[in-house]
């Protein structure tokens, strides 16, 4: 009997270490760098103490500008390799890519022109299996979640009064690039997946979701009562992209998700607001990915600080988000995202 059990045991913990070999776990990292972590003293070092502290399989960037004619991608990888931490990289201007993966292929899908946004794409090798992986920075101007907020999304100027116009508020937002890079986006993507790629999209979109401004949240964060199918995610959706964060928390009240504007202690509060006396809390960094047979999506977090903006000061989130705080300074006016998968 004691001889059988043991068989048994033995063929438990065979079975146990051959289904745990056939899976993987990946991890997404997306941030918005705030002008490479220039604008936060010690910004840059902290920066890398974050990356390497997360130790992301996959990282999106956004505000990449190869400052005085650097090479971010080269600087930051080598910065990375000195902390024992090997990624790759290619040169990319306002949005940029690093991977712990050999890339076998890289495409600049919207390069920047006169500061209306990026795109970039990387395609690596993952166990054989093909994954395109795409940064985005999108257009800041025509923002239209700002006029509804009571100021010039262009010059971000004081209005008379908030715009409340759904037909306006939309026009003035598709008057942006940014829906014409998720087109691009969506155009790639679509020739990615017939070559099996499996597909995951990170950025700044400057732009809010339509999961976000619904009936629920219609009277929080100075929505003025509107609920507005926005443009990008909009796009997105309908294509079959699943926004990780509404994925895993569907419920945009309890788990609103803001992203900007942290409450960076290394800055003053003038240069983290655009809009002094409004609520101008908002989702506007995603990770969004290609569902696929074999890809799980684990967990998701908000990396940085846990506090915000409101109306010109600072104030600490009181929701249930989950959040990772920074180690200690944070570089940045945004907060990130942390996506995990468990992969077949």
């Amino acid at each position: 009997m004691k001889k059988l059990l043991k068989t048994f045991v033995l063929f438990f913990v065979a079975c146990t270490l051959l289904s745990c070999g056939s899976e993987r776990k990946l991890k997404f990292l997306q941030l918005n760098i705030w002008q490479e972590g220039t604008v936060v003293e010690q910004g840059y070092e902290a920066l890398v103490d974050e990356l390497v502290r997360v130790d992301a399989d996959f990282v999106m960037l956004s505000e990449v500008r190869n400052y005085n004619g650097t090479n971010f991608a080269r600087r930051i990888t080598e910065s990375l390799r000195e902390r024992g931490k090997t990624y790759y990289s290619f040169y990319s201007y306002d949005s940029g890519l690093l991977s712990r993966y050999p890339i076998i292929d890289s495409a600049a899908v919207f390069p920047e022109r006169n500061d209306h946004g990026s795109m970039y794409k990387l395609v690596a090798d993952v166990d054989g299996r093909r994954y395109a992986v795409y940064t985005a920075h999108l257009d800041y101007l025509s923002c239209a979640y700002y006029d509804v907020r009571g100021y010039d999304g262009n010059n971000w100027n004081e209005l008379p009064q908030p715009l409340t116009d759904i037909d306006s508020i939309l026009q003035k937002n598709v008057a942006s690039k940014r829906d014409d890079v998720i087109r691009c986006f969506l155009a790639d993507a679509a020739g990615e997946r017939a070559r099996g790629s499996r597909i995951f999209l990170g950025g700044d979109f400057n732009e809010p979701s339509h999961l976000d401004w619904c009936a629920s949240t219609a009277q929080t964060a100075d929505h003025q009562g509107l609920v507005i199918p926005w443009t990008v995610t909009t796009l997105l959706e309908e294509s079959g992209y699943s926004d990780t964060y509404r994925e895993i928390f569907p419920d945009p009240l309890t788990h609103p998700g803001y992203t900007y504007p942290a409450d960076t202690p290394g800055a003053e509060v003038k240069l983290l607001t655009w809009a002094p006396k409004a609520d101008e809390r908002e989702r506007i960094d995603y990770i969004f990915y290609m569902p696929d047979e074999g890809l799980t999506l684990r967990d998701v977090k908000i990396l940085g600080p846990r506090g915000c903006i409101i109306r010109g000061e600072r104030h600490e989130e009181k929701s249930s988000d989950p959040v990772v705080e920074p180690l200690g300074v944070w570089p940045t006016d945004h907060k990130g995202l942390i996506a995990e998968f468990e992969v077949e």
